[in-house]
This record gives structure tokens, sequence and C-alpha cells, in this order.
């Protein structure tokens, strides 16, 4: 048993849908535990640190002015294996192509807004929890 931490943020049109508890219960409802959460917008500063991997693509502008659009959901789940839980979980990018049950799937309406951002590494979760969370946070 590999018990991990990830990184997961519910994005702009996850919160104004009103779609944070279920996503946040369907984590709960797998067995991952929430170790941290808090709702917070943006600065494009942190936006722009969350999504550096990104900075020298075409959408990377669109995708940080998407996320500071409106407030966002941060958290920190931890459970066996919950990289790879939590991405098969959220499903494919393109919420159009994303499998029916995952929750871009069922939720996700293009590919920049799908709802939610999840930590793909254990290198990504330790850049990206950074950027909303100190060690005190973490329960």
């Amino acid at each position: 048993m590999a018990i991990e931490k990830t990184f997961v943020m519910i994005k702009p049109d996850g919160v104004s849908r009103g779609l944070i508890g279920e996503v946040i219960s369907r984590f709960e409802r797998k067995g991952l535990k929430l170790k941290a959460l808090k709702m917070v917008r943006l600065t494009r500063e942190k936006a722009e640190e969350l999504y550096s991997v990104h900075k020298d693509k075409p959408f990377f502008n669109d995708l940080v002015e998407f996320v500071t659009s409106g407030p966002v959901v941060a958290m920190i789940l931890e459970g066996d294996s919950a990289i790879d839980v939590v991405r098969l979980m959220i499903g494919a990018t393109d919420g159009r192509k994303a499998a029916p049950g995952t929750i871009r799937g069922d939720f996700a309406l293009s590919i920049q807004n799908n709802i939610v951002h999840a930590s793909d590494s254990k290198e990504s979760f330790e850049r990206e929890h950074k950027v909303f969370f100190t060690e005190n946070d973490i329960l």
C-alpha cells in the first residue's frame, strides 16, 4: 500500500456551477481523506506559478485568465496511490472526450472548462500544493 498525497483544485467553472460538494463527495466516497481545504481567488502571479510548466504553450494566457476569473477550491487528498486514483476519477483533460462516470466526463463542457485540476505526479504535487498551502495547513 502506497499512501500518498495529491493536490486537486476545483476550477472557477466547477465553483460557479455549484459542484464543490459533488466533487469532494466523490473523492471521499472513494476513500480518499481530505487533509487540507480552502476557497481562494487566485492572483495572476499565483496562477502563473501553478501553471508554470505550461508557460511556453500557446494556451498559457487563456488558462491563467480563466483560473483567475473566479474563486477556486484547493484541496489536498490522501490515500493509497492517491495521484493515480484521482487522475482516473477526473478523466481526460478534454471533457468532451472524458469517459462517462468521471468528473470531467459527467460535468465538463470543454478542454478549458473542465471542472478540476489535479497533480499528475509526486513532483507536480510538491510544486502545486505549495502555491496554496503551508505545511502547517496540512492535517
